[in-house]
């Protein structure tokens, strides 16, 4: 999170001591470079998880210590052809790290929780994701983009228990094929000169045997959705408010004999759902 905020800083920092219009591009020039970077706070809504069938459903907002805010930061890179294509690098962090006691015994993935014992609850699934936009738009102030995203989830999930006695781990490296469309309008002259607003959303839902030919039942779902509003004090350089909803999930049984790493759950059944809200200030360098 550290590096994250000093590289925002760094940002607009750079842009307001160096010539924007020679900080990244060149003018007529048939590629351009944007770099982002956000940094806020997020709220969790609803987030459930569930690792065996006769396991109970472990509530993270009322169970786990994730009813209150937490840091949420994002980074992004995009390269622009011939001001049409589109290609988006995103590094999304995401991890909530809590301690809490137990109220009631907790059953996950076949180990028992007791009640009135401490345990460390990590949820970690940051995600890399790269896309590729056409934009539609002839105009110069709208740009009105379709296209496909991969995304590379890289989830780590932990209970462990204070005093060292249990603990659960289940990990998941995977693709995920994502459709993204992007809407942004730039207010010609008014009283705030470059003011601008945008929608942003990447979204998929689909089993895994439809998509990637798994040879057991699994749906998979991811919204990530964007309302922002903004505007350019300096040339070179987009200032903005974002509020993002994110979240998804995944329900579906894993045969014995696809256990392939001992990081992975032991029971084959796991139906997790996660909803985030958050607000973010981000800087926008061209």
């Amino acid at each position: 999170m550290r590096r994250i905020l000093l590289l925002f800083v760094a940002l607009v920092a750079v842009v307001g001591v160096v010539p924007a219009d020679t900080f990244l591009n060149g003018h007529g020039g048939p590629l351009a470079v944007r770099l982002l970077a956000e940094t806020g706070v997020v709220k969790v809504l609803h987030h459930t998880i569930q690792i065996g069938e006769s396991d109970d459903v472990f509530d993270y907002v009322s169970e786990g210590g994730q009813e209150i805010l937490f840091p949420f930061n994002r980074l992004s890179a995009e390269l622009s052809i011939w001001d049409r294509h589109t290609v988006v690098f995103l590094y999304q962090p995401l991890e909530v790290a809590t301690q809490v006691r137990f109220d009631e015994q907790r059953s996950i993935d076949g180990v028992d929780f007791p009640a009135d014992g401490g345990v460390n609850v990590v949820y970690s699934f940051p995600f890399y994701r790269l896309s590729y936009l056409y934009d539609f738009a002839r105009a110069e102030n709208l740009e009105l983009a379709l296209g496909l995203s991969l995304q590379a989830r890289n989830a780590s999930i932990r209970w462990e228990s204070t005093d060292g006695q249990s603990l659960v781990a289940s990990q998941d490296l995977g693709p995920v094929p994502i459709v993204k469309f992007r809407v942004e309008y730039a207010f010609p002259g008014g009283r705030i000169p470059g003011a601008f607003v945008g929608f942003e959303a990447d979204a998929f839902y689909a089993s895994s045997a439809f998509i990637n030919g798994a040879e057991y039942d699994f749906t998979g779902s991811i919204y990530d959705a964007s309302l922002r509003a903004g505007y350019e004090p300096t040339p070179g350089l987009d200032l903005f408010l974002n509020l993002r909803g994110l979240g998804g999930g995944g329900a579906g049984t894993r045969p014995p004999e696809n256990r392939t790493f001992w990081s992975q759950s032991r029971s084959g059944f796991t139906d997790n759902f996660l909803s985030t809200l958050s607000l973010t200030l981000g800087a926008r360098v061209r």
